[in-house]
């Protein structure tokens, strides 16, 4: 997600429930796990021999079908909604390629100041209009979570953080062996003349780390890749930040489903934070099979000097005002209404209605109407990701003129 790179991170418990989604089973006394082998497959076809060519830059997706633009103020929970979210979002929205629709509102921006809040919702009144987007769908969060780590392994700190792989590229769909959709890119490694899918999770957990590398609580870890980045504290104090750099390419799949269908877990039960404590409870084999139920794998990149993460848009996303988005419906930088209710979770709050900047992308998150909230860093905002899963409706915020 980015983050999802999902971040894949940065699913919590989304960009959790939803690289975002978490989750295994208690097997009855496994004695041990087998090491997945390689899918086998029909004989390759030898693809051509050069090397990966680029992909053109797809164009911006067609608008979806709306109704009507209306005022701000038909919006449902406008009157109650927090103007300083939404003047947040619009922020963000500007410093995405100079705001692009948003340009003379951008400008005007610059030069205002506020003194109450109701002059930030007039000034938006005057500047936007809304047009609804037909259909509902489901609304997630997630967080960039902070997580303590160690230089070397040990029985707990057992999960190394692996940096994006060296024989991991990005083909063109043509290229790939078996041939997949020409015009995108897909994750692959090359073996012989041919470019074939890169490893599962299971096959790049059964594989040796080289050279220093950090480690963490393989539960923190896995989540850490749903929410595609995260703060890492090392014994001493020092404090920096892992980052998405690369996944491999493999469907997300979310590990709720895998703890309720062999009876571990109750449906309404499946939060993060209920998910990573049952990961904790059976650390080691039951939990990595559990986990390896997920084959999408995020790679990170460490960086002792960025500290606020970004979004897939490479705009630093500002907590509560953020989504992310599937870039094939939904532009990044636009402007959106969330407006969000009958929550399915344990201890979620009623509703989320606020004005948010697309500047987000994650692995699970696809379709129209769909959307993943940026909560923040920490735990608190981890705690409230993680019971988001809420029915959601969509307008687009489209300037006036």
């Amino acid at each position: 997600m980015s983050l999802r790179g999902r971040a894949g991170v940065l699913t919590v418990a989304r960009r959790l429930l939803a690289y975002g989604c978490v989750s295994m089973a208690v097997l009855s006394l496994v004695a041990c796990v087998e090491t997945p082998k390689p899918p086998v497959g029909p004989s390759p076809v030898p693809a051509p021999q050069t090397e990966p060519q680029p992909v053109p830059t797809p164009p911006l997706p067609e608008p979806l079908p709306s109704r009507p633009s209306q005022n701000l103020s038909a919006l449902p929970g406008w009157e109650d909604t927090d103007p300083f979210i939404a003047l947040e979002a619009v922020r963000g929205a500007c410093a995405y390629r100079q705001g692009r629709q948003y340009a003379r509102a951008c400008d005007a921006l610059k030069a205002q100041a506020f003194e109450q809040p109701e002059e930030i919702k007039q000034w938006l009144e005057a500047r936007f209009r809304v047009e609804r987007i037909e259909g509902e769908g489901l609304l997630t969060a997630y967080f960039v979570p902070e997580y303590p780590a160690t230089t070397t392994p040990s029985p707990e700190f057992s999960q190394p953080v692996r940096t994006k792989p060296a024989d991991l590229v990005l083909v063109d769909g043509a290229q790939m062996t078996p041939p997949q959709p020409a015009g995108k890119r897909f994750a692959a490694r090359r073996v012989g003349e041919l470019y074939v899918p890169y490893y599962t999770r299971a096959e790049i957990e059964a594989q040796p780390v080289t050279g220093p590398a950090y480690y963490m609580r393989p539960e923190d870890y896995f989540f850490m890749q749903i929410q595609g980045s995260g703060y890492l504290t090392l014994e001493d104090g020092t404090r920096f930040m892992a980052a998405y750099a690369a996944d491999n390419g493999l469907p997300f799949v979310g590990i709720a489903r895998t703890l309720t269908e062999r009876g571990l877990m109750k449906k309404e039960q499946t939060s993060g934070e209920a998910i990573r404590q049952w990961l904790a409870d059976n650390r080691g084999p039951v939990a990595q099979e559990v986990m390896n139920q997920n084959p999408r794998y995020a790679f990170f990149s460490i960086d002792m000097t960025k500290m606020e993460p970004l979004g897939a848009a490479a705009i630093p996303l500002p907590a509560g005002a953020a989504i992310a988005i599937d870039p094939s419906f939904h532009p990044y930088g636009d402007l959106y209404w969330v407006d969000a209710d009958a929550g399915t979770l344990s201890g979620a709050f009623p509703a989320y209605r606020r004005m948010v900047a697309a500047l987000d992308t994650g692995g699970a998150i696809r379709g129209k109407i769909r959307a993943d909230l940026y909560m923040g860093h920490g735990d608190r905002a981890g705690r409230e990701a993680g019971r988001v899963k809420h029915r959601l409706r969509l307008w687009r915020i489209v300037p006036t003129e």
